[in-house]
């Protein structure tokens, strides 16, 4: 008989094919990043006009973790899941029939709100409850899905699109999520222990940093919107910007595959520091190293070194993401953290979204990309900001060893 239990070789079954369902249903956050140069010339738009569908996606995707992690927590995974393969199926086949940009647009919304929300929040809140000793570098490998979509999806989806367009790449895409994302659900059944009938609930964890709860979450949401502007500008109009140097579209999705790629690595390292030195420290380097790979974009655009940069991009922002669902299980009591976390990840998913547009836009208003690597570091700098008054209002941080529970886990 299987056991069932927290950290066991079960829970890391768990996390596998968690991964696995956010890599699938991340395919909306990629396919749109891919096809957009083809669709704004296939309906005629401007580069900001083009970028709306990535926008709205990301907004639904935001908006979406909230409504897809309520429905979890008082329906289940699996019918929450089942929901997310009928959307993003069906999505990307809607998708494939539009005729015009509100269509298109739209049908990504519907994407990003019911499905991919439902391959991502719920799973990474059902994942943190199967994990104690080793909570850090869970969830740091669940979040790695998206990137994992990031790293597959466009060297899949370009070559059908450049061979037979962009709508029988959608087509293709929305058939094989409906015919792989349910089988997979159907793994995911059981509960944790600790929110199986007769568990044990889980106890409130010690706040770990000195600010009043509010402001805190408030902070990791300001932090998050402004770490995801910065982030969305080489990962969304990568595709776009190589296309305009010359370079063309393939080259710019091997970059984006090799950036995401990378970034697997960098949040698997950040786990690891994260249960080290804990959740505060982890985003602070992390905010750095980003704001470092955005200044290098902005002073050198030749074609190798924009795989080297676009590859120390991917290393080096990793590890923002999985810091704030750390730093929440850290700081607040734990029967609180599924809210908490999805409201933070709908600020990174808005500021994704925002930034997605807005480096769209800034390209439309000046005819180049200069000033929307500029805006990215910019806000970067916000983020880097955030994260220096948390650290400064944290106890004393003292390394800890690797089999250490994270801070307020004992309590637990």
């Amino acid at each position: 008989m299987i056991r069932r239990e927290i950290d066991s070789p079960y829970a890391w079954f768990r996390l596998a094919v968690s991964v696995l369902l956010s890599a699938i249903g991340g395919a909306g956050m990629w396919s749109v990043v891919v096809a957009l140069p083809a669709v704004q010339t296939d309906f005629g738009l401007d580069r900001g006009a083009a970028s709306l569908p990535f926008t709205l996606t990301m907004i639904g995707f935001g908006v979406g973790g909230v409504i897809m992690g309520k429905l979890a927590d008082r329906r289940g995974l699996i019918p929450t899941l089942m929901i997310g393969a009928a959307s993003i199926g069906g999505g990307f086949i809607l998708a494939s029939l539009s005729r015009g940009l509100v269509s298109f647009a739209a049908a990504y919304l519907f994407i990003g709100t019911f499905g991919m929300a439902a391959t991502f929040v719920p799973v990474l809140a059902s994942i943190s409850f199967w994990f104690e000793r080793r909570r850090g570098i869970a969830v740091a490998l669940c979040t790695c899905g998206n990137s994992l979509a990031g790293t597959v999806w466009p060297i899949l989806i370009e070559p059908i699109i450049h061979a037979h367009g962009w709508r029988t790449a959608h087509l293709v895409v929305g058939v094989v999520c409906l015919v792989t994302i349910p089988p997979l659900a159907l793994l995911l059944r059981g509960r944790p222990p600790a929110l199986a009938p007769g568990g044990a609930a889980p106890i409130a964890a010690s706040r770990g940093i000195a600010l009043p709860p509010a402001v805190l979450q408030a902070l990791l949401m300001i932090a998050g919107l402004a770490c995801c502007v910065a982030m969305s500008m080489p990962q969304v109009h990568i595709v776009a910007y190589c296309s305009d140097l010359g370079y063309g579209a393939g080259r710019g999705a091997q970059m984006l595959s090799l950036m995401l790629g990378l970034a697997i690595v960098s949040r698997i390292a950040s786990g690891f520091l994260a249960d080290w030195l804990g959740g505060v420290p982890t985003l602070l380097i992390s905010s750095l190293a980003q704001m470092v790979g955005l200044t290098l974009y902005l002073m050198m655009d030749g074609l190798t070194s924009l795989y080297v940069i676009s590859a120390l991009f991917g290393l080096f922002q990793g590890g923002l993401i999985p810091s704030y669902p750390i730093i929440v299980r850290e700081s607040f009591p734990a029967k609180e953290a599924g809210g908490r976390v999805g409201l933070v990840l709908m600020m990174t998913l808005g500021g994704m979204a925002l930034g997605g547009w807005m480096s769209g836009a800034i390209y439309d208003w000046t005819g180049s990309y200069q000033a929307a690597f500029a805006n990215g570091i910019a806000w970067n700098a916000l983020n880097f900001l955030i994260a220096m008054v948390l650290l400064f209002r944290s106890p004393l941080i003292a390394p800890r060893s690797a089999t250490a529970p994270p801070a307020g886990s004992a309590a637990e």
